[in-house]
């Protein structure tokens, strides 16, 4: 009949988890120097930090009746090295990424330019969830609102 499991349309997530390593220093053009300390302290320090950044990227679908999958994890993956580890890894993210000239390079702003790519790549409104673990303890997520 047609509310047997198998006649829904189910839906699936998946994520597929990459890890990276870049510089960057928190500084913001549109504040003084002495602004960019008291905000950012550390992080403002001029000659940058490092950090092992682990992303997981989500995405959303119906779960193909003759495939069994949502998507090709291989497909994934290529898009990741495309969108995320040629541009990203082992960069400065200030210098090396156009996009973060003008853009304080937060884990937050992070997360927004590798949506913004993803999405470009990925098919049209399949992109769940881009979430960034800075560090063991701060974890930031962006969903494209």
């Amino acid at each position: 009949s047609a509310s047997s499991p198998a006649a829904r349309d189910r839906i699936g997530y998946i994520t597929r988890v990459q890890s990276f390593s870049a510089c960057h220093r928190l500084h913001s053009i549109q504040l003084s120097d002495e602004e960019n300390k008291q905000i950012f302290g550390k992080c403002n320090n001029p000659n940058g930090h490092g950090h092992n950044y682990k992303v997981e990227v989500t995405v959303r679908g119906k779960i193909d009746s003759v495939t069994g999958m949502v998507m090709n994890l291989t497909d994934i993956k290529r898009h990741i090295e495309e969108v995320i580890m040629v541009p990203l890894d082992h960069k400065n993210l200030d210098k090396d990424v156009p996009y973060f000239a003008t853009v304080v390079s937060t884990t937050e702003n992070l997360a927004v330019y590798i949506w913004d790519n993803m999405a470009k790549v990925l098919p049209p409104d399949t992109l769940y969830e881009i979430k960034i673990h800075e560090t063991d303890k701060n974890v930031i997520v962006y969903r494209g609102e």
